[in-house]
C-alpha cells in the first residue's frame, strides 16, 4: 500500500512537470505580432532606459519586419548603437560593417562611419593607460588605427556632415596619442640602456606622425641615444634638426609638457 502511494505521488509530480513545461513551451512572445512602428517605439524606450540588451532583439525583429525600407536601415543602426552600449563592441562593429555593405548609398552612411570610429576610439583608450601607470608593455594599436580610418573616410566623403568636426578632432587626438605612445616606449628603452631600440622607436614616431606634440622629445631621445652609442655625426645632425625645428629657446621638454592638454580632452 505504501509503495502504491509513493508511485501515485511520483506520477502526480511528473504530470505537473509536464503540464508546466507545456505551458512554458506554448508561451508566446508578445512582440511577435507588434506592427513595425510599435517595435521601433518599444526599442527606443528600452534604449532610453539603458536596457540595451532588451532593445537588440526588438530591433532585430523590426529589421526583418521592415526589410527593404528606410526603417530597416534605422533598425540596423540603432541595433549597432545598443550593442555598443551593452558592451558588445565586436557585434556592434559587425552590424555596422553589414549595414555599410548592404547600403553603400544610404544617407545615414556618415553616422555609420562615425559610430564605427567611436566604438574603436573608446575601445582603444586603454592603449594610452601608460600615461597613468607604470605598465610598459606594448599594446595593440589596431583599434586606434581603425578608428582613425573610419573618421578619415567620414571627413573625406562627407565634409559637410554634422559629425565631421568632431571626427576631425578625434583624428588629431589619435595621431598625437600614437606618437606619444611611441615616444614613451622610446623613453623606456633609453632609460634601460637599450639605445638602438630607443632610436628605432623615436624614428618611427618622427616618420609616421608629423607635427605631433611628442615629436620634440623623440628628437631629444634620438640625439641622446646617438651620443650614448658614440655616433657623433648622427648626434650632431639631430642637434641641427632640433635647433632648426625649435628655434629661440623652444625646448623639447616644454613642447612635451603640453601633452596633457590634448590627451585628456576625451578622458
Amino acid at each position: 500500500m505504501k509503495s502504491q502511494t509513493i508511485f501515485l505521488r511520483l506520477g502526480a509530480t511528473a504530470i505537473s512537470v509536464l503540464v508546466l513545461a507545456g505551458c512554458a513551451s506554448s508561451g508566446k512572445d508578445p512582440s511577435a505580432d507588434w506592427p513595425a512602428d510599435k517595435l521601433y517605439s518599444e526599442a527606443r524606450s528600452e534604449i532610453s532606459a539603458a536596457n540595451y540588451e532588451k532593445a537588440v532583439p526588438l530591433l532585430e525583429r523590426l529589421e526583418g519586419r521592415a526589410a527593404g525600407s528606410v526603417l530597416a536601415q534605422q533598425a540596423q543602426l540603432e541595433k549597432a548603437y545598443a550593442q555598443y552600449r551593452d558592451g558588445e563592441r565586436a557585434q556592434a562593429i559587425a552590424t555596422l560593417d553589414r549595414f555599410m555593405m548592404l547600403h553603400p548609398t544610404s544617407p545615414a552612411m556618415d553616422y555609420a562611419l562615425y559610430l564605427k570610429g567611436i566604438i574603436n576610439f573608446n575601445d582603444n583608450l586603454g592603449l594610452f593607460a601608460w600615461l597613468s601607470r607604470r605598465d610598459l608593455s606594448e599594446r595593440d594599436q589596431k583599434a586606434a588605427k581603425e578608428s582613425f580610418e573610419s573618421f578619415k573616410q567620414l571627413v573625406e566623403r562627407f565634409p559637410d556632415s554634422k559629425y565631421a568636426p568632431d571626427a576631425h578632432q578625434r583624428m588629431v587626438y589619435i595621431v598625437n596619442s600614437l606618437a606619444a605612445y611611441e615616444v614613451h616606449v622610446a623613453r623606456y628603452y633609453y632609460s634601460r640602456g637599450a639605445y638602438v631600440a630607443a632610436i628605432n622607436r623615436a624614428q618611427l614616431a618622427l616618420q609616421d606622425y608629423k607635427d605631433a606634440p611628442a615629436l620634440p622629445e623623440a628628437l631629444e631621445i634620438l640625439e641622446r641615444s646617438y651620443d650614448a652609442l658614440g655616433m657623433t655625426e648622427l648626434r650632431d645632425d639631430t642637434r641641427r634638426i632640433m635647433a632648426a625645428s625649435f628655434p629661440e629657446g623652444q625646448s623639447p621638454q616644454a613642447s612635451a609638457g603640453s601633452r596633457s592638454s590634448w590627451w585628456r580632452f576625451w578622458d
